[in-house]
């Protein structure tokens, strides 16, 4: 899940400077979880902007603000409505495609933060760094990249405390929870593997994946 917080209303406002009428779009999907973007959020937003004098044309609630095609259909319940920019309450994903349907100024009212576990209802865990070279099948299922403060492939630093990490001690050390989910599957030798360190700097962005067969 793609987890967002909500910007500060100022922030919001600054955006929206010399804008009267304003269109809102969620998401049914994250941001709807994240409490940033679903139904309650649009009509939160709405009755801000409106206390403060502006026009809210239209609010939007997608399954999935993310999707190209889907967001140029629900966008179209905006023509004829003269509306100036649109405010985006969803991941910042959702931002650039419904600004790729638009002809219009088009601004977040979220701040996209990692990709997450939910542990439980309002509460997330960044839980991958999506860099595109997996490494789970060698540490038990517990990403280094993202739960390692230093992105270590190849066991800990030295500087851990107590199980605890020394960048961030209310965090465990991401290495010494490893072992014990390798001790407790059995599988103990894989960390006598030596792994290469990641070359992010073969990555190009963006990246892109297409799926479609080659015609």
């Amino acid at each position: 899940m793609i987890i967002t917080q909500k910007k500060p209303l100022d922030e919001v406002w600054q955006m929206l400077e010399g804008v009267t009428r304003v269109a809102l779009v969620g998401c049914g999907s994250c941001a709807t979880s994240c409490k940033t973007g679903g139904e309650p959020e649009l009509q939160e937003m709405k009755e801000y902007l409106e206390s403060n004098g502006k026009i809210v044309t239209a609010t939007i609630i997608p399954n999935e603000s993310c999707q190209k095609l889907l967001m140029k259909k629900e966008l179209k319940a905006l023509k004829d409505t003269d509306t100036q920019a649109i405010l985006t309450l969803a991941c910042g994903d959702g931002v650039q495609t419904v600004a790729d349907n638009a002809n219009i100024p088009v601004y977040p009212a979220t701040n996209t933060m990692f990709l997450g576990q939910v542990e439980r209802v309002g509460l997330f865990s960044e839980a991958c760094r999506m860099c595109g070279d997996c490494v789970l099948g060698h540490t038990g299922g517990i990403c280094p990249i993202t739960k390692c403060a230093k992105s270590l492939v190849n066991g800990p630093c030295g500087g851990q405390k107590g199980g605890k990490c020394e960048v961030n001690p209310e965090n465990n050390c991401a290495w010494i929870d490893i072992y014990y989910r390798l001790d407790a599957l059995g599988q103990l030798d894989k960390l006598k593997t030596m792994r290469t360190d990641k070359d992010y700097k073969n990555f190009a962005f963006p990246r892109r994946i297409s799926i479609r067969e080659d015609k």
